[in-house]
């Protein structure tokens, strides 16, 4: 049977990549292969549209197995994750109650949010109670000034309790640059607090007590291998200041936690995680610790919030779907997928339950903890892998030639570059290059969301309070603007003005080119709000004039073919005489002429839409 096998392949003969290239080019009717199917990708590298068993030689992620250095392809040889679900404890009976609640619906892992004025050992006790710490993750983020005393409490209490402190696994989330990243505060003197919270954390020998928190990078707009080579560069910053201050590698580097967002590119995801474990294996190789175990990354991963939109909301289940998908099958330690509505509202029970599901569906139905790695050998995730590791691997060491993560989280150039990122990402949004179903593209015509907004989005860790280490002192802060927001304002704008704006679509002409011209231009104008009329067809131009006006419409946009715009534009501004805003669909190449008889506005694919209907918006009152 084998020899049949073999002999059956044999009859195919080994098609070369040149071959397939030409065979490409040949179908593209001689355009470029590298100008229409290279995708030039927001990382710094261009990926191909296939790759080959040829592209894996001389790669180093192919050689190494589970569990083995580099962990590559996993710190360990299952890929069991914890089911996390965060809470934010406003009272401390409530959040209990609820936790334990949730533990019976299959969560894993507990993130407790709580503020820094509730840590006292009364509420701790109040929040833990018949919650058994070794028997579940137990994580914990609140104000920087209070991790130390929360985790004193923490280990009284467990001890308290019987527990065997070696069995409790869990995180007190100590993050020295939340200052300067989120709040615009310096905080140059933060080893002697982060040795004091390392030291209180000792006791809990798998209690992770040092966070790189790279997820507020991914909220920001960063880019997968931005996001990475900052996320090493402030891992190493912890290294090499605590071991100066008299640590060994192995008490630091076994005491850090990452926490990374997770965006919707799907493969690039992946790929991401493998590179982290490996790079910053080579990077703890490098203070030569005592076992290759403290070379282990910890990784937490939590589905993005920067591509999260307010309308059609539902949508964001299917990215956070991936996005958990992509986490999962990269190997992480433990995985938080955000519930679909908490851009506009207090998640409740209902989108909780769902967004529980999301990993448990991977779990229970989908196995994806019965294989580790299985992306391993995919020509495209390898690739993939090397090529985001290449670029982080620069930014970490520009990073560190320019002085480390600290002096320049400080400085507010790495929030700048972040924000700079979130700026080219906004553009992307608004020229559709990047999409936001739902809110960029295809959006629901007749969707209001005014109502449905209940929750104003950033708050301080700090009940609001005054405190004076939340004050800005002129540091450049990450800017969370989601990349749906400006979307968002501009719909919203059309819903409170107590307007709504009528686009008419004046379909005329070659039938292909009509329908299709309609269709992008009622998604276009339906981006903000307005109200669409869609036409078959009209005999004359005139007809279809009297039509819109008789509709009421405050725009008219003529859907034709670029052959035929030469004689029914003109037409058709003539006999709509300034009674509405008058729109050409396309990119026609009588443009100019058009524009020498006055009609200016144009809409096609390469349109800035967001200040095209921004403009909209400005000349309806709006």
């Amino acid at each position: 049977m084998a020899e049949q096998k073999e002999k059956l392949f044999s009859e195919f003969e080994p098609v070369s990549t040149e071959a397939w290239i030409a065979k490409i080019t040949a179908d593209l009717k001689g355009v470029p292969f590298e100008k229409k199917l290279v995708w030039k990708t927001g990382e710094g590298f261009n990926a191909n549209p296939f790759y080959r068993l040829e592209d894996l030689e001389g790669l180093k992620t192919t050689t190494s197995l589970p569990g083995e250095f580099p962990y590559v392809r996993g710190t360990k040889k299952d890929n069991n994750w914890y089911v996390r679900q965060n809470i934010e404890v406003e009272c401390c009976k409530a959040a209990n109650e609820k936790a334990l609640d949730i533990l019976n619906k299959g969560v894993t892992s507990l993130g407790f949010v709580i503020k820094g004025d509730d840590v006292n050992a009364e509420n701790i006790a109040t929040l833990l109670n018949g919650i058994c710490p070794e028997c579940v993750e137990l994580n914990f983020n609140t104000c920087l000034c209070k991790a130390e005393a929360l985790l004193s409490i923490l280990v009284e209490y467990y001890k308290s309790k019987g527990a065997d402190l070696n069995k409790c696994v869990g995180s007190v989330n100590y993050d020295p640059f939340k200052k300067p990243l989120i709040k615009g505060h310096k905080n140059e003197d933060w080893v002697a607090t982060a040795s004091a919270v390392l030291k209180a954390g000792e006791a809990l020998p798998n209690y992770r007590v040092l966070a790189v928190n790279a997820l507020q990078l991914n909220n920001a707009g960063a880019y997968i291998a931005q996001e990475l080579g900052y996320a090493l560069a402030w891992g190493n910053e912890l290294l090499a200041k605590l071991t100066d201050a008299g640590f060994s590698v192995d008490e630091v580097a076994k005491k850090i936690k990452f926490n990374f967002g997770i965006s919707s590119n799907y493969f690039m995801e992946i790929a991401k995680f493998r590179a982290a474990r490996w790079l910053w294996a080579e990077i703890v190789a490098a203070y030569k610790p005592a076992c290759d175990c403290a070379c282990k990354m910890n990784v937490h991963a939590q589905t993005s919030q920067w591509n999260m939109t307010v309308y059609d909301a539902h949508v964001n289940l299917l990215r956070s779907q991936t996005e958990a998908m992509s986490a999962a099958i990269a190997g992480v330690d433990s995985i938080t997928v955000r519930p679909f509505n908490e851009m506009f509202e207090t998640p409740d029970e209902f989108s909780e339950r769902i967004a529980r599901n999301q990993q448990l569906l991977l779990k229970e139905e989908s196995h994806f903890d019965k294989i580790v790695d299985p992306a391993a050998g995919s020509y495209t995730v390898e690739v993939f892998t090397n090529s985001i590791a290449d670029v982080a691997w620069k930014l970490f060491l520009e990073t560190e030639e320019k002085g480390g993560f600290g002096a320049l989280a400080n400085a507010g150039e790495i929030q700048a570059a972040v924000n700079a990122s979130n700026e080219a990402r906004h553009k992307a949004v608004a020229t559709r290059r990047e999409t936001l179903l739902g809110t960029n593209q295809f959006p629901n015509f007749t969707e209001v969301a005014a109502a449905k907004i209940k929750k104003e989005e950033g708050a301080c860790c700090c009940k609001g309070a005054a405190h004076n280490h939340c004050e800005s002192e002129g540091v450049t802060k990450l800017n969370f603007a989601r990349g749906a927001s400006e979307f968002e304002a501009l719909r919203l704008a059309t819903e409170k003005s107590g307007k709504t704006p009528k686009a008419f679509m004046l379909t005329i002409g070659n039938l292909a080119m009509r329908l299709a011209r309609s269709q992008f231009s009622c998604n276009f104008f339906a981006c903000a709000g307005y109200k669409t009329i869609d036409n078959l067809g009209f005999d004359t131009v005139e007809a279809g004039v009297e039509a819109a006006v008789n509709a009421g419409a405050d725009i008219v946009v003529l859907c034709s073919s670029d052959d035929e715009y030469a004689e029914f534009a003109p037409a058709a501004f003539k006999a709509l005489n300034g009674r509405a805003q008058f729109v050409v669909a396309g990119a026609p190449a009588c443009m100019e002429d058009l524009k020498a008889q006055g009609i200016d506005q144009f809409i096609n694919v390469k349109s800035n839409v967001l200040e095209t209907l921004q403009a909209f918006n400005a000349k309806l009152g709006i």
